[in-house]
């Protein structure tokens, strides 16, 4: 890993009425719009969307680096986050994360190990660390 501080970077680029191109130097750009909800059309990423995206990605690559160090064996996980946006005090926020994680693992794990180092990545999530809203963790542990 390198030396903090770490810096990241993303444009957005568009004219009045197209999608939204969001960009990050060496990466494919993705093109947005506001979600239904906003009256934006189906079918396109917005930031609402990339924002729930980014907790279950982190979590699941966070996963990865406990899980390795801590030797627990694997075979696939699965994470939604479902994020809750809300009206509070005039602002619209996002005041509640839930992350349901079903977690494979091979038959004879001790699921109650798998299940704390899941817990111990949804806290050391960066991302979710980085929000305000309240966090859950919805954890199955599949064997087999």
């Amino acid at each position: 890993m390198h030396p903090y501080p770490h810096v990241y970077e993303a444009t957005a680029d568009a004219a009045p009425a197209d999608l939204v191109a969001v960009n990050s130097p060496g990466l494919p750009a993705l093109a947005t719009s506001p979600p239904p909800q906003f009256d934006g059309p189906e079918g396109n990423w917005s930031p609402e969307t990339m924002l729930c995206a980014s907790v279950a990605d982190c979590l699941i690559l966070t996963f990865r680096a406990v899980a390795r160090a801590s030797k627990l064996e694997w075979h696939r996980i699965n994470c939604r986050t479902v994020g809750t946006l809300e009206k509070v005090e005039g602002n619209s926020r996002f005041t509640r994360f839930v992350s349901h994680v079903i977690l494979h693992v091979p038959a004879g794990t001790d699921a109650a190990r798998a299940k704390l180092l899941l817990e111990k990545s949804e806290h050391g999530c960066l991302v979710a660390n980085s929000l305000t809203g309240a966090r859950e963790l919805v954890a199955t542990i599949v064997e087999g």
